[in-house]
């Protein structure tokens, strides 16, 4: 162990220099950081809600939303699958145990079953069908199994998570948390963010778009007094005509929907800030033949139940692209295209937890967490020079480099270091002598049975190896798990944990190893100091 080959002393020293080099610019302001090129590191440690402030959010999904959307569609293809069939009904409406009506003829009721046959026919990956039929007498109620409201809630928490991270990241906020917790929760942690209300905003709306036409047979004043047409709707307006708002007699029917955008980006058109949009292939394709087949019609552009504007089709758009105008500020007009590019909810999001961190109070932690690792560094240093002598100077010297080696491995990485991440530098720095502590008690037991000094050392290390991987390999695991299983300050203590187990095997086995040797080689002693 004390015949170190060259290639390990090379190896040794570009680390070194490595963590030095990452580690060098959390000494320097962000400023100051902005003028380093960028082929060298220019990073500093990101810091966790907890030390840089800002706004923490825990949103709930409304599946049950989920569920309604279902049987309000599940209502249409009943309505066209009867009618197909020429079964007379009445009373089709969705309730709570599901959509239910009642057969004009009772002689019908065996037919009803064979009517609804392919939408009764689809399953959930296999776990059997979708809709159930449940018939008593002439009153049919169709209802979604377990299995298919189990898979759409899922599948809906998971979409929503993805989106409401494609918002954030849209905002260019750095090193946000956003995960999934519990059933139906989603938790959302934006370090640095001065406006929470924005992001509220911005992810408190569903932005579903769709593109339908007005109707333009029923009057808004006969809408207004509830004689609106089967098929249509009455959707409120964004426009305003003499200071209250307008509304339109809107078509049921989707004709092209915002999922098949591809881009939305603010411009202005005539000093007028709009919002201009395109379509995928398929998208552009419905979008051409709507508005073809729709010569002078007005086109409702609809987001989120109501009506953005409603302008007429003065001739075919066929170029798979067009603009959203309104009472659009530029702020607002770039947050509706960052809604739109990032995608629709597929359920609505509710704040039930809102906390705001202040920076000052991060300020804190950060001073608190200063001086808990310097007085954890002067114990120790103070006690390993005392009871090793020499030797546990190598020891302080190998410390100090696994220090700047976690820091520059922690900005490398590009991990976010929040206050349980300090209380796990602070643990790994008391650690990180243990390994020599184990190699320092062989040598003595060496040198009691009468070994020389360089056969002591050899000993050392050779023998104490085995013991230093498997305590440390055991430490690593559990961090790895923490990290793999735990959420929010538990990963943050694991990542410091785990980077510091690493980073204090290296320098405790290498670092020291080599000044031992050097200093053995250079003065040749009898007797170790020890």
């Amino acid at each position: 162990m004390i015949n170190i080959p060259r290639w390990q002393h090379i190896l040794t020293a570009v680390i070194c220099l490595l963590g030095v080099a990452f580690a060098v610019p959390n000494l320097f302001s962000e400023a100051a950081l902005s003028r380093v090129p960028g082929w060298l590191p220019n990073r500093s440690i990101q810091l966790g809600l907890d030390l840089q402030g800002g706004s923490h959010l825990l949103l709930e999904v409304d599946v049950q939303a989920v569920v309604r959307e279902r049987l309000e569609s599940l209502l249409d293809e009943v309505r066209a699958a009867l009618r197909a069939k020429r079964i007379g009904y009445q009373n089709l409406g969705v309730t709570p145990q599901g959509v239910t009506f009642t057969v004009r003829d009772a002689g019908e009721a065996a037919s009803v079953r064979e009517a609804l046959r392919d939408i009764l026919g689809s399953g959930a990956m296999g776990q059997g069908p979708d809709v159930v039929l449940k018939s008593e007498g002439d009153l049919s109620t169709l209802t979604l199994s377990e299995a298919a409201i189990a898979l759409r809630k899922r599948a809906a928490v998971e979409q929503s998570l993805e989106i409401v991270r494609r918002r954030i990241d849209e905002t260019g906020t750095r090193e946000p948390t956003v995960q999934i917790q519990g059933d139906d929760r989603i938790l959302v942690q934006l370090p640095g963010v001065d406006d929470p209300e924005r992001i509220k905003r911005l992810l408190g709306k569903t932005a579903k778009l769709n593109f339908r036409l007005v109707d333009p047979t029923v009057p808004v004043v006969e809408a207004l007094a509830g004689r609106v047409p089967p098929g249509s709707e009455l959707l409120e307006s964004d426009e305003r005509g003499g200071g209250l708002p307008q509304h339109y007699v809107v078509r049921k029917r989707v004709y092209v929907s915002g999922d098949q955008l591809v881009d939305a980006q603010p411009s202005f058109q005539q000093a007028q800030v709009v919002v201009s949009f395109r379509f995928d292939s398929v998208g552009a394709r419905r979008f051409g033949d709507t508005t073809k087949d729709n010569v002078n019609q007005l086109l409702a552009i609809v987001l989120d139940g109501r009506v953005i504007s409603a302008p007429r089709i003065r001739e075919p758009i066929l170029g798979g692209s067009g603009i959203i105008s309104g009472s659009f500020t530029v702020q607002s007009a770039t947050d509706l295209a960052l809604l739109l590019r990032a995608g629709a909810l597929p359920a609505p999001l509710k704040i039930i937890e809102e906390r705001s961190v202040g920076p000052s109070l991060g300020a804190d932690s950060i001073a608190a967490g200063q001086v808990a690792s310097l007085i954890g560094l002067i114990l120790v240093v103070g006690f390993i020079v005392v009871y090793y002598g020499l030797f546990g100077v190598t020891s302080v010297v190998a410390l100090l480099v696994n220090l700047v080696l976690l820091i520059g491995a922690l900005t490398a990485l590009g991990a976010t270091l929040t206050l349980p991440g300090v209380a796990g530098i602070v643990l790994t720095m008391g650690m990180a002598v243990d390994a020599n502590v184990l190699i320092f008690e062989r040598m003595r037991e060496e040198v009691r049975l009468g070994k020389t000094p360089l056969a002591a050392i050899d000993a050392g290390y050779r023998r104490a190896f085995a013991t230093i991987l498997d305590s440390n390999l055991t430490t690593l695991f559990a961090g790895i798990f923490l990290f793999q299983f735990g959420s929010g300050p538990v990963r943050g203590f694991a990542v410091t944990l785990s980077l510091g187990i690493v980073t204090s095997m290296f320098t405790a086995i290498m670092i020291s190893r080599i000044l031992i040797v050097w200093w053995l080689r250079r003065y040749r002693p009898q007797v170790l100091p020890i």
